[in-house]
Formats: structure tokens, C-alpha cells, sequence
């Protein structure tokens, strides 16, 4: 929506008010050529005591919902990172158009979904997002925040903040696609920010959503109500 609005008497260019609007209007919307994302969803839920991708949310489950918020910025492909129980998130997701990569070791640090998931990603890639799981209530604008401040700002490592926390997704660079391979597993993207902090972007967002994980049952009846009115369906 535009905030400064002129009349047809104003302008007396009616055709021309109405090209001036969509034109504003389509270029808030950032250009996601170039740009794939990364879901992480091969952990085993351990806290939660419940398989998290396949938990409810409103209408659909929670990796769903995580795949609907991706796809709707656009990206050009998306890369679902699957091993506890992948036949089930397979199969939750066959009519959607994701490729996968499979973790065999549903225990291990974060940094193995990651290589996994890059070496997915096609090679002619700028950039990736790389999202969890159990943020399925991340609005899609944060995205694309994330992209329109690494195209216009030449930065090369994009984090959202809500009130100075980071949170995810964030946005890396494909420059950075060998480091990514071969990330420290005990210290995971957190060696990668702070190898090159010069690149590094945090970005003031509105939705507290970025920085809240999904970790306890209680942090998902929680989400659900906060989101939908009511609690998730038993």
C-alpha cells in the first residue's frame, strides 16, 4: 500500500496514476532470482516428545506451513533437509515442489543438515536461506527483508533481530557455499558470522517469531494459540 495518494482531478492522468501504483507496488517485492532456501527438518524432537514437522498447525502440519511461508517469497528452489522419520515427511510432501536432502544421523549437529542441504544446491546459486523447522509462524516478509537488504547493501551475511536477539532465517551469501560444507560442528554458523563479522548484516524486524524456537510442547500450544485463536488439535 502507498501512503501518498493523488486524485485523477489532481493528476487529470488517470491511465498514468494507475501504472504509477502497480509499478511502486511490485517494486517493494525484492527479486529472489538467484535465491534458494534450505528447510532443516532431520532432528528427532527429543524435548518436544513429538515428531515437530508433522505436529498440526491451523489447517496443515508445521513443515508444511514452514514450506507455504518459503515458497510464497519466490525462491527458486527449496531443499528440505529429512532423517528422523523422512519416509513421513516424504510423503507429507509429495505434491509440493521441494527437493530433498537426507541427514542418516538425525542426532548430529546442525552444521551436517546444512552441508547436506547445500550440496543440494544447484551451483549457479547466489544465495540461500537457510530456516528450521519449528518456526512455522515466520512471516514471509522477513525473507523477504532479508533479500532486499543483501542485493541493495552488498553484504554477504543477513540475520533478522527482534529487540537485539537474532533469530532465523538468515541469508548467506553462496560465496561462503565451501565454509558451509565444512562448518566447525560445535560452534556451527556462529564460526561462520564471526570468521567474517565485516559481512555481517542484523536487521530490526517486528515479529518475535524469528527468535522463538519450538522446543517443548508447552512452546508449541503456545505458538498455536497465539497464531490461530485455540489450541492445536490433539
Amino acid at each position: 500500500m502507498i501512503s501518498t495518494f493523488w486524485s485523477l482531478e489532481d493528476l487529470g492522468l488517470s491511465n498514468l496514476t494507475i501504472v504509477h501504483v502497480m509499478t511502486k507496488t511490485e517494486d517493494q517485492k525484492p527479486k529472489t532470482d538467484g535465491v534458494a532456501a534450505i528447510l532443516l527438518a532431520a532432528g528427532r524432537s527429543h524435548r518436544m516428545g513429538a515428531f515437530k514437522p508433522l505436529l498440526p498447525f491451523g489447517e496443515t502440519t508445521v513443515v508444511e506451513s514452514c514450506v507455504n511461508n518459503l515458497q510464497a517469497t519466490g525462491v527458486g528452489e527449496l531443499v528440505v533437509v529429512v532423517g528422523h522419520r523422512a519416509d513421513d515427511v516424504r510423503t507429507v510432501l509429495k505434491e509440493r515442489r521441494v527437493r530433498f536432502a537426507f541427514n542418516p544421523d538425525p542426532g548430529s549437529e546442525m552444521s551436517v543438515s546444512i552441508a547436506r542441504g547445500v550440496e543440494q544446491i544447484d551451483s549457479d546459486t547466489k544465495a540461500v536461506i537457510i530456516a528450521l523447522v519449528d518456526q512455522p509462524a515466520v512471516p514471509l516478509e522477513i525473507v523477504e527483508i532479508l533479500i532486499r537488504e543483501w542485493r541493495h547493501n552488498d553484504v554477504k551475511l543477513v540475520q533478522p533481530e527482534y529487540q537485539t536477539r537474532g533469530g532465523h532465517p538468515i541469508l548467506i551469501d553462496m560465496a561462503y557455499r565451501q565454509e558451509l560444507l565444512s562448518l566447525d560442528p560445535g560452534r556451527g554458523l556462529r564460526s561462520l558470522f564471526d570468521a567474517h563479522r565485516n559481512e555481517v548484516r542484523r536487521v530490526p524486524v517486528k515479529s518475535p517469531y524469528v527468535a522463538r524456537d519450538m522446543d517443548t510442547w508447552e512452546d508449541y500450544r503456545r505458538l498455536h494459540e497465539e497464531i490461530f485463536g485455540r489450541p492445536p488439535d490433539s
